[in-house]
C-alpha cells in the first residue's frame, strides 16, 4: 500500500510524510487591542524566520548497470505517460528527445524526434532542434537529411534556409550552399533572402554571379530600394556607366511609384559624387515636375542644399522659390477655399516673373468659387479677380485679357442676391483709362440696372460731372432718387448741383420735394442744408418760415437753439444804404441789432413756454436752453439783459431714487434734479393750503 502511495518525484515518500503540519488555530477570547502594536512587516519577517526548510527528494547515485537500466526504464515510462496525456505539447517531446540524447541513445532520440514531427510537422522549432542535435553530435548526413526535409515541407520559413546554408558554408561546401540558395530563390523570398545570396557570392568574390543575382532580384522585387542597392553595388565596383544605367532603367519603370522620391534623390546624389552637377540639376528639376508636391518634401530640401553648394544666385533663389511653392501647394491642396494661401502663392509667382505660371495659379485660384451664395463668403474671393485684372493690366499689359477677366467676374457674381460696387467701378475706370467712354458708360449703366448701389451712383455722377454732362448728371440723380427716395445725401447733392449752376428755383424745388418725402434716413441734415441754402441766398423770411415748419414737425432743443441763433445773426446779411451819413448808418445798424435780439428773445421765450407747459418732464433740456439764452445775452454786451434769464434759472437739487430690477429693489442712486421758480411757488402754496385745511378741521372738532 505504501509503495502504491509513494511518489517518485518526492523520493518515494508518501504525501502524508511530506505534509507540512501547521498548528491548530486557537480561538481568540479577548478581542481588545494589544498594548504593544506590531506592523505587517514584522509579522511577515517572523513568518519567514520560522518557516521550515523545503523538503526535497534525496539525490540518487547510480552504482551499477542494473540501477541504470532501472532508472532509464522509469524515466521512459514517465515520459511516455506524459506524452499520452499531452501529446500536442511540443516541449514534452523536446525534453524526451534531449533526455535520450543525454543517455547517448541516438537511435531512440531520432525515433522520438520523428514521432514528434508526425504529431506537428509544421512547427519549425522541432525541425531546428532536431537538426541542431544532429549537427552537435556531428551526424552531418543526418543533419542534411533533416534540413532537406524541413525546407521541402516549410519553404516559407526563412530561418530553416539560413541555418541549412550556414551549415554547408561552415563545412566548406560552397557549391552545396549555392545550390540551396538556388532552390530557395525559386520560391521568390523577400528582399533579405536575395541580399543574403548576393552577400554570399561577394564573400567568395563572385562579382558576375552577384550581378546576375541582382538582375533576378530587381525582376522579382521591382522596388526602389532594390534598384538603389543594385546601383550602389555597381558604383562600389567602379562601374559608373552600369550604375547610371541601373538608375535610368529604374526611373523608366518606377517614375510614378510612391517611393520615386528616394530614387530621384539617390540618382542625383550619385551624379554629384561623379562630379556631374548639371546632370544632378536636371534630375532634380525633372523629379520636381513629375512627383506630386505632397510626396516631395525631402526632394525639395535636398535640391535647395544642392543649389546652395553648386548653384549661382539665380539657381539658389529658384530652389528656395520651389520650396516655398511646394509649401503653398500643400496648403491649397488641404484647403482649396483658403484664399489667404492663394494670395501668398500668387504673390510668390508674381515675384518670380513667370507670366504663364502666374496665370495658371490665378486660374486655379478663381476656380474655387465659394460654395454658398452669401456675401460674407465672397468678400475675400472677389479680391482674387481684382488682383488678376490688375496683374493683366499693369504687369502683363494685356488689355484684351484684362477686359475678359472683368467680364467673366461680372458674369460670375450672383447680382440678384448681392453685388460688389468695387468690381463695377474698377471695370468702368479701366475702360476710361483705355479712352473707351462708351464702354465705361455701358458698364455703369448695367450696374445701375442689375445692382444699384450708392457708390456706383456717386462715381457715375462724378465722372459725368467731370466731363461737364449736366443733363446726364440730372438723369442720374433722378434714377438715384427713384431707387432710394429716403436718401438725404442724394437730395442734398442734387440741390447743391443746381445751386452751383445758379438754378436757385430748381434747387428750392428739389429741397421742397425732399422734405415732403414720407420717410428720410437723416432728415436733420436735409433741413439744415435747406436752411443754409436759404440763408446763403439772403432769404431770411423764407428761412423763418422753414424754421416754423420744422418746429411744427419737431420741438427738439437743437432746433430751438438754431432758430434763436439765426434770429440773433439775421441782421448781418442785411445790406445798408451806403448813401446815408455814417452816424445814421450806425443808428440803423443799432436798431436792426435790437430787432434781432428781440426776435431771438421771442424764440427763446416761445421755447421755454413750450417746455414748461407741454413737456415739463424735460427739465434738463429746459435748463440747457436757459443756459444757451444766458450765454447769448452775455454775448450781446450792452444790448443784452442777463437779468431776464437769471430769474428763470432753476436750482440744482441732489436727490435719491430707488433702483428697481427684475429681482426687486437693489438699492438707491443719486441724481440731479432741477427746481424752477414757478415750481417752488407752487410747492409753498400747497403747504399753506394743507395748513389751512388742518386748522379748519381742528376748529370743527373743538365745536
Amino acid at each position: 500500500m505504501a509503495a502504491k502511495d509513494s511518489d517518485p518525484s518526492l523520493g518515494f515518500l508518501t504525501k502524508k510524510e511530506t505534509e507540512v503540519k501547521l498548528p491548530r488555530p486557537t480561538r481568540v477570547k479577548n478581542k481588545t487591542p494589544a498594548p504593544i502594536q506590531i506592523t505587517a512587516e514584522q509579522i511577515l519577517r517572523e513568518a519567514r524566520e520560522r518557516q521550515e526548510a523545503e523538503i526535497r527528494p534525496p539525490k540518487q547515485k547510480i552504482t551499477d548497470s542494473t540501477e541504470l537500466a532501472d532508472y532509464r526504464l522509469r524515466k521512459r515510462k514517465e515520459f511516455e505517460d506524459l506524452i499520452r496525456r499531452v501529446r500536442w505539447n511540443v516541449s514534452v517531446w523536446i525534453k524526451y528527445a534531449q533526455w535520450e540524447e543525454s543517455q547517448k541513445d541516438f537511435n531512440r532520440a531520432r525515433s522520438v524526434w520523428e514521432r514528434a514531427l508526425e504529431v506537428d510537422y509544421r512547427n519549425h522549432t522541432l525541425w531546428l532542434k532536431y537538426a541542431e542535435v544532429e549537427m552537435k553530435n556531428k551526424f552531418i548526413n543526418h543533419a542534411r537529411n533533416v534540413w532537406d526535409r524541413a525546407v521541402t515541407l516549410l519553404p516559407r520559413v526563412d530561418q530553416l534556409w539560413y541555418k541549412y546554408i550556414h551549415m554547408e558554408e561552415m563545412l566548406g561546401n560552397v557549391a552545396g550552399a549555392r545550390q540551396i540558395f538556388e532552390r530557395w530563390m525559386t520560391w521568390m523570398p523577400d528582399q533579405q533572402g536575395w541580399n543574403s545570396y548576393i552577400k554570399f557570392e561577394l564573400r567568395y568574390n563572385e562579382v558576375e554571379r552577384a550581378r546576375g543575382i541582382f538582375e533576378r532580384f530587381v525582376q522579382c522585387h521591382p522596388k526602389v530600394g532594390a534598384w538603389i542597392r543594385y546601383a550602389k553595388f555597381e558604383m562600389k565596383n567602379g562601374e559608373v556607366a552600369r550604375a547610371r544605367n541601373c538608375y535610368e532603367r529604374a526611373i523608366e519603370k518606377l517614375a510614378d511609384d510612391e517611393e520615386a522620391e528616394q530614387l530621384f534623390v539617390a540618382f542625383a546624389e550619385f551624379e554629384e559624387r561623379c562630379k556631374e552637377p548639371e546632370r544632378a540639376r536636371c534630375i532634380y528639376k525633372f523629379a520636381l515636375d513629375h512627383i506630386p508636391k505632397g510626396r516631395a518634401e525631402d526632394l525639395y530640401r535636398k535640391y535647395v542644399a544642392f543649389e546652395k553648394q553648386y548653384g549661382d544666385k539665380e539657381g539658389i533663389e529658384d530652389a528656395i522659390v520651389g520650396k516655398r511653392r511646394f509649401q503653398y501647394e500643400e496648403e491649397v491642396r488641404k484647403n482649396p477655399l483658403n484664399y489667404d494661401s492663394w494670395f501668398d502663392y500668387i504673390r510668390l509667382e508674381e515675384n518670380t516673373g513667370n507670366k504663364a505660371r502666374t496665370r495658371e495659379v490665378y486660374e486655379r485660384a478663381i476656380a474655387n468659387v465659394p460654395p454658398a451664395e452669401e456675401k460674407r463668403y465672397w468678400q475675400r474671393y472677389i479680391y482674387l479677380w481684382i488682383n488678376y485684372a490688375l496683374y493683366e493690366e499693369l504687369e502683363a499689359e494685356d488689355i484684351e485679357r484684362t477686359r475678359d477677366v472683368y467680364r467673366e467676374c461680372l458674369k460670375l457674381i450672383p447680382h440678384e442676391k448681392f453685388s460688389f460696387a468695387k468690381i463695377w467701378l474698377m471695370a468702368a475706370q479701366f475702360e476710361i483709362r483705355q479712352l473707351n467712354l462708351k464702354g465705361a458708360r455701358l458698364i455703369l449703366g448695367n450696374a445701375i440696372g442689375k445692382a444699384p448701389k450708392d457708390k456706383i451712383f456717386k462715381k457715375y455722377i462724378e465722372i459725368e460731372l467731370q466731363l461737364g454732362n449736366i443733363d446726364r448728371c440730372r438723369k442720374l440723380y433722378e434714377k438715384y432718387l427713384e431707387w432710394s427716395p429716403e436718401n438725404c445725401y442724394a437730395w442734398s447733392k442734387y440741390a447743391e448741383l443746381e445751386k452751383s449752376l445758379s438754378e436757385t428755383e430748381r434747387a428750392r424745388a428739389i429741397f421742397e420735394l425732399a422734405i415732403a418725402q414720407p420717410a428720410l434716413d437723416m432728415p436733420e441734415l436735409l433741413w439744415k442744408a435747406y436752411i443754409d441754402f436759404e440763408i446763403s441766398e439772403g432769404e431770411f423770411e423764407r428761412t423763418r418760415e422753414l424754421y416754423e415748419r420744422l418746429l411744427d414737425r419737431t420741438k427738439h432743443l437743437k432746433v430751438w437753439i438754431s432758430y434763436a441763433k439765426f434770429e440773433a445773426s439775421a441782421m448781418l446779411g442785411d445790406e445798408t444804404d451806403s448813401d446815408l451819413p455814417e452816424d445814421d448808418v450806425q443808428e440803423s445798424l443799432q436798431e436792426k441789432k435790437k430787432q434781432c435780439i428781440q426776435h431771438a428773445r421771442r424764440v427763446f421765450e416761445k421755447a421755454i413756454n413750450y417746455f414748461r407747459t407741454s413737456a415739463p418732464e424735460l427739465k434738463e433740456e429746459r435748463t440747457m436752453l436757459l443756459e444757451e439764452w444766458l450765454n447769448m445775452e452775455s454775448s450781446f454786451g450792452e444790448l443784452g439783459d442777463v437779468s431776464l434769464v437769471q430769474s428763470k434759472l432753476p436750482k440744482k437739487l441732489k436727490k435719491r431714487r430707488q433702483i428697481v430690477t427684475e429681482d426687486g429693489l437693489v438699492g438707491q442712486e443719486e441724481y440731479m434734479d432741477y427746481m424752477f421758480p414757478e415750481e417752488s411757488q407752487t410747492t409753498n402754496l400747497k403747504i399753506l393750503q394743507a395748513a389751512y385745511r388742518w386748522k379748519k378741521q381742528k376748529t370743527s372738532d373743538d365745536e
